[in-house]
């Protein structure tokens, strides 16, 4: 798997999957930003790709102290959630580890507290559409 990117296989389909970690998200507060369907843009274009969702969300309490200290970070901001079905037909749910984010810019100094809050918030909400 690519360098930051924490997954975990799902027990649900790619759609499920989604629509769970949608409700997990907005359960905890969360405002979901937009969810983007990779595979049915593909189709609209006539190509093929397996079910491929991404979830923007997240909350500026979190989100805008981490900005405020690099911005630079805006780039990974709000959080993102990949939900894909691989080429042996099994979901996945994956997203970007909240300290490698902030390794990636420079951001650690002052923000375990921010970091971890934001980790296990992650780690609740893929446990919850994963599980």
């Amino acid at each position: 798997m690519p360098d930051g990117l924490t997954t975990r296989p799902s027990t649900h389909r790619p759609k499920e999957t989604m629509d769970r970690l949608t409700a997990a998200v907005t359960s905890r507060g969360m405002a979901v930003l937009a969810r983007i369907d990779h595979a049915a843009a593909a189709a609209a274009v006539g190509l093929e790709l397996r079910p491929t969702e991404v979830l923007i969300f997240g909350n500026p309490r979190a989100g805008t102290p981490l900005m405020q200290a690099v911005q630079t970070l805006g780039i990974d901001l709000p959080l993102k959630a990949l939900v894909w079905q691989d080429d042996a037909g099994k979901t996945w749910l994956g997203y970007n580890d909240p300290s490698w984010l902030a390794r990636r810019h420079g951001a650690e100094a002052g923000a375990a507290r921010i970091l971890e809050a934001m980790t296990a918030a992650l780690e609740a909400v893929a446990k919850e559409a994963t599980g």
